[in-house]
């Protein structure tokens, strides 16, 4: 190449390397060991340490041991640099096992990296922590995890759940309970990215706890089409396992098995019935089919030990599936949106996901949505080899099951070269299944083709698959006949030169498909019989002759050909009986006898007499088997002989002799039938490696029993993560699960302290104090939290006060249109049809609920600022106080108890700056250094408190503490001194309360709110489930039922007044036929930012039934776009 300028291939190939290597690492791995790395690790910059670093890492890559370097690297691990700590952790995470101890010394730099600004840092210092596999640390991990759970970054959140299976490994069996609390906070995430590695770690840790997934399996659902591919698989399976745990398989799907049971059928399973029958007349009789989808339902649901207990019967009994356990796909919801959200992902480029969401139809689809899985699965054949093989597996369970699903599409299976064997023999195997009347032509053609390749095995399957064709479709029977008797001819001239492996086994395999089609019908096939059995002395293969033989011996006695050839044939057996391979001499064993036993006429004598000859030549046989063969065959047919050959009048039957008789017509007398024997095959979970290797692989886990997860289940699930015990022996703290994954705003800077973010103390809300009345209360408004008002006049007067509300609940221009006695009747007395439609244009369709004074009730979430076990017993909570400051608009104020659980006095006990020294300024100088400040400072402020001077056992004091937050999501760091010791804490703000409420009628909310559309509204949509156990409590708890409405009402302000500072606006309560139906609820509230007085507001639209979780949307708007978007994350997750 250009000679002229001195230049060859070779220098053009080594300079063209060079040049992509400009720029990167590559030239790391030719010398890697070139330099002294040593004093690149001890160096001050961190380009030299990152340098020796990805020396270092290029050394592993190759294979040599540099553990030398460990104790260099770990003290690394404290570096600022970014690129120098991810290249220490990837060290530390390849060498922590043979380096336990050196490892345990950066536990701490992870610990402190946790708590790092970089969400980056945080989850690498995660990722590295969960990576040391050694038990001594894994308490640290969970506390580690546990707190990532929670972090505000996704990506850190991800790690988290990533990090519980390395975790569960360790063998935590103590730590279940806490490692399922953090799985439970990891699903509720609203993050798709979180949601998939959820997915993962529940699997691993708890896959059966299916209860778990109950109040979050539509947002699941919804959330499946965002989450990662392989997140996708695992996510899933999990939801297809908690519905069929849930509602049962499907009872309009074809796993269904209604037609083999006993009584009426539902209409459309009559006409799909009816429908299938045409297609079963074609594919051979329908009865194959229906105890295949009953053995697959049965499968689907069965383990290991089920499946070797159970007998080959397929009844409704033995499958051990009631209809009961059947549930609509077209009526559920939960099945109906799971196919709903995973029919986008049959046409996912990942082929697992789309085998996984291929599944979910297959089991839960109605029969006639079942055909939209047949063209994804017919595009994924055109992926790679693997790919094809595991699709073609699972579609061959699914053509056997419904043929008539691909019999349209045969084409697409018709066999390329540069296919495997094993992908040719499943694609021959589905064409023999989906073959049709119309098709089988065109199949045919493509058999002829395929028996000419070079491949005999291959030729040899293809011939299989003929004979199946002829067994499914009987009018293909001759022809398939015809061209397999013509292929036994031309393979039987290639005997005079000796047959290859190949030849043997495609002239083997076409005796047997020929065999099989005799089956069908031996009577009209005699000719056939006669050209197998004159084809003998050309057929030199062992295995053909055998069956040759079989059939000769089976059929000896049909039609009028057949004996008269049978003298002849039987000479030539017992002629060449001791040259004959051993398969073929027990054939002619069994033959001779069976000839002899059904033997009539003239010729008994002869065939009498060729059977003791060829007793007597196997007697003598060198295969100890035949000749063990031939003395029992004579002693079962001594007595019959011997009766054949004695003189008449000198036999004389025995017992023995009339019992050697039954035995010898019971072991050779039974004729072969044409019958289905029962399927007994194995068959798993489409998609599951299981299905590909045809035996339960490590980790199969089958669908649970259908509607195990009962309604009790989730309650009782419910009350976990509510922390209630319904059953009435007490209550329990709400946060002692640690599930408050999105309220936990606080923790200890203890980073070994398991309450660093759960709050192990809280002030319940629950309505113990609530009084009890007889039912003539019921009409008294002067201590009730609701009161009624028209929303169609409502505009006319303010809501704002609580004062007016109280002295006026009901307006006089109301008189004319609705009473409050006519609207509480009409809520508790279902309305006529007639009425209700009479009286549309006389009422209004919602009704204004005005609330009451409920300030007592509004009970604010108490946190854990220092736990006392990790500071001599001094106990510090707090919770956000609703009062604005004096002093600063930015500034928060928050109440703080200090409890002694000690037995001795604490002394000089206070709380400041982490910054600011122990002899904090007084409050007067803190005052005026902020008034006269007029822009607030970088560094976050505290408003020092008065220190306690003695705190006696059992003590507790509260303080009032102001703040300003450097952020509304960033904590601020606090010191807490107590008898002359520090401990360091984090107090976490909490964006609900950085707003005051913002008092406003209804016109003024909605002029403000449209407003602030467009890009200053945002939406988000939650599942709230509080209400059902405040139900639960008035029905068992209260002998007064209160009406669902109001109790739904009362929860959902109570929740928002007591999480955020607002103001609630007004209460729209709809008015609708179903009592039970609260679509249309509408609560609204206002606020405005402290630090600069910008409104905010907020919706929230109610969807659903009263007694069931409902779907709620929050909207948001606020011109502060970042504010805004945090505030409706935060009422999103405390309503979830």
């Amino acid at each position: 190449m250009f000679p002229h300028f001195g230049v060859t291939a070779e220098s053009l190939s080594k300079a063209s390397s060079l040049v992509f290597r400009i720029g990167t690492d590559a030239h790391l791995y030719d010398d890697p060991d070139d330099v002294n790395i040593a004093p690149l690790l001890d160096s001050r910059y961190d380009s030299e340490i990152c340098e020796a670093l990805k020396r270092l890492l290029a050394l592993i890559a190759q294979g040599f041991d540099v553990s030398r370097f460990f104790p260099q690297v770990v003290k690394n691990v404290a570096s600022q640099s970014l690129e120098v700590k991810k290249l220490v952790y990837l060290y530390l995470l390849h060498y922590a096992d043979k380096r336990p101890n050196e490892a345990l010394l950066s536990i701490n730099c992870f610990q402190k990296d946790l708590s790092d600004p970089n969400p980056l840092v945080r989850a690498w210092a995660l990722r590295a922590m969960a990576g040391i596999r050694l038990h001594v640390i894994a308490p640290i991990v969970l506390v580690s995890v546990s707190k990532c759970a929670r972090d505000p970054s996704v990506y850190v959140r991800k790690c988290a759940a990533n990090a519980i299976p390395k975790l569960y490994d360790l063998h935590q069996e103590e730590n279940a309970s806490a490692l399922e609390e953090i799985v439970d906070i990891l699903l509720s995430d609203q993050s798709p990215g979180v949601v998939g590695a959820a997915a993962a770690a529940f699997i691993c840790v708890c896959p059966n706890n299916l209860s778990l997934l109950g109040r979050n399996f539509r947002r699941l659902c919804e959330t499946l089409p965002d989450v990662e591919e392989w997140g996708q698989i695992v996510l899933i399976g999990t939801l297809l396992r908690y519905v069929v745990a849930r509602h049962g398989l499907s009872r309009e799907s074809i796993l269904f098995p209604s037609h083999s049971t006993q009584g009426s059928c539902s209409e459309e399973d009559g006409v799909d019935h009816a429908a299938s029958g045409k297609e079963s007349v074609n594919v051979g009789g329908m009865a194959y089919e229906s105890e295949l989808t009953i053995l697959l339902s049965r499968c689907y649901i069965e383990g290991p030990d089920e499946y070797l207990s159970r007998s080959g019967s397929t009844s409704m009994d033995a499958s051990g599936l009631d209809p009961a356990s059947f549930t609509s796909s077209k009526n559920n919801e939960d099945v109906k949106i799971l196919l709903q959200c995973t029919s986008p992902l049959l046409w996912s480029h990942n082929s697992a996901v789309v085998l996984a969401a291929a599944g979910v139809h297959w089991i839960m689809s109605p029969r006639e949505d079942v055909k939209r899985i047949v063209k994804p699965l017919l595009f994924l054949l055109r992926s790679s080899s693997a790919s094809k093989y595991v699709v073609l597996c699972n579609i061959q369970v699914f053509a056997k099951a419904v043929p008539s699903l691909f019999a349209p599409h045969f084409e697409d299976f018709f066999i390329s070269s540069s296919d495997s064997y094993q992908i040719k023999s499943l694609k021959l195997e589905i064409l023999s299944t989906i073959a049709t009347d119309s098709s089988i032509s065109f199949i045919f053609q493509e058999f002829k083709d395929y028996i000419k390749d070079p491949d005999r095995k291959f030729v040899a399957a293809t011939i299989a698959a003929i004979g199946l064709c002829a067994q499914r479709l009987p009018t293909t029977a001759n022809t398939c006949l015809e061209g397999l008797l013509a292929l036994t001819r031309q393979e039987s001239l290639t005997s005079d030169s000796g047959l290859m492996d190949g030849e043997a086994c495609v002239l083997a395999q076409t005796i047997m498909s020929i065999k099989a089609i005799i089956k069908q019908d031996p009577a009209s096939h005699e000719k056939v019989i006669i050209q197998l059995a004159r084809s003998l002395d050309s057929i030199k293969v062992p295995a053909a002759r055998a069956m040759i033989i079989w059939i000769v011996g089976e059929y000896n006695s049909i039609g009028q050909i057949i004996p008269r050839t049978l003298s002849t044939i039987l000479k030539y057996l017992a002629w060449c009986f001791t040259t004959e391979a051993l398969e073929t001499k027990h054939q002619i064993l069994s033959t001779v006898v069976k000839v002899v036993l059904f033997a009539q006429g003239e010729e008994t004598e002869t065939f009498k007499t060729i059977l003791s000859y060829v007793l007597e030549l196997a007697k003598y046989d060198p295969n100890y088997d035949i000749r063990d063969r031939a003395r029992v065959l004579k002693k079962l047919l001594s007595c019959y002989i011997s009766l054949q050959v004695l003189e008449k009048g000198t036999a004389y039957p025995s017992l023995n002799t009339d019992l050697q008789n039954l035995l010898v017509e019971h072991i050779f007398g039974g004729k072969a039938k044409p019958i289905s024997t029962p399927i007994n095959d194995r068959f798993y979970l489409p998609g599951s490696l299981s299905q590909i290797v045809l035996h339960a692989s490590p980790g199969y886990e089958p669908l649970p029993k259908p509607c195990s997860l009962l309604y009790d289940d989730l309650d009782q699930r419910k009350e976990r993560v509510q922390g209630i015990e319904v059953s009435g022996k007490g209550t329990t703290n709400i946060n002692s699960f640690g599930l408050n994954d999105h309220d936990t705003l606080s923790g200890s800077l203890n980073e070994e302290s398991a309450s660093s973010y759960g709050s192990q103390y809280s002030i319940t809300s629950s309505d113990e104090s609530e009084e009890s009345g007889s039912a003539s209360d019921v009409d008294d408004n002067n201590g009730s939290l609701i009161h009624l008002s028209d929303a169609g006049t409502s505009h006319n007067k303010p809501s704002g006060s609580a004062e007016e509300n109280d002295s006026v609940p009901f307006s006089d221009e109301l008189r004319g249109l609705m009473s409050k006695r006519v609207l509480e009747s009409w809520l508790n007395d279902q309305p006529d049809l007639s009425q209700l439609s009479s009286s549309v244009q006389k009422f209004p369709s919602c009704a204004r609920i005005s609330l009451g004074d409920i300030s007592d009730r509004v009970k604010p979430k108490t946190y854990t600022l220092l736990d006392p076990a990790n500071a001599n017993g001094l106990r510090v909570d707090y919770l956000f106080s609703s009062e604005v400051s004096t002093i600063s608009p930015f500034l928060i104020c928050v109440e703080v108890f200090f409890e002694n659980h000690s037995t001795e006095p604490l002394v000089n006990t206070g709380l400041t700056d982490e910054e600011s020294n122990h002899s904090p300024e007084s409050a007067d100088q803190a005052s005026e250094k902020h008034e006269s400040s007029s822009m607030p400072s970088d560094v976050p402020t505290v408003v020092p408190m008065e220190e306690i001077t003695c705190l006696q056992p059992g003590q507790m004091e509260k303080r009032i503490l102001q703040v300003r937050f450097h952020h509304h999501l960033l904590p601020l760091k606090l010191v807490i001194w107590c008898s002359g010791k520090k401990h360091p804490v984090k107090l976490r703000p909490d964006i609900g309360y950085f707003v005051k409420p913002l008092p406003m009628d209804i016109e003024a909310f909605i002029s403000k709110e449209s407003k602030l559309c467009g890009m200053f509204e945002y939406t988000r949509g939650c599942t709230f489930i509080d209400h059902i156990e405040e139900l639960y409590h008035e029905k068992v708890h209260s002998e007064l039922t209160k009406d669902r409405f109001l109790v739904l009402c009362q929860t959902l302000a109570l929740k928002m007044l007591s999480n955020a500072n607002l103001f609630l606006v007004s209460v729209d309560m709809p008015v609708a036929v179903n009592l039970d139906d609260a679509s249309g609820l509408c609560l609204r509230f206002s606020c405005e930012i402290l630090s600069n007085s910008v409104p905010c507001l907020l919706t929230l639209k109610v969807e659903g039934q009263c007694s069931e979780p409902l779907n709620v949307s929050v909207k948001v708007n606020c011109e502060e776009t970042i504010f805004g978007l945090n505030l409706l994350n935060r009422v999103v997750a405390f309503l979830s």
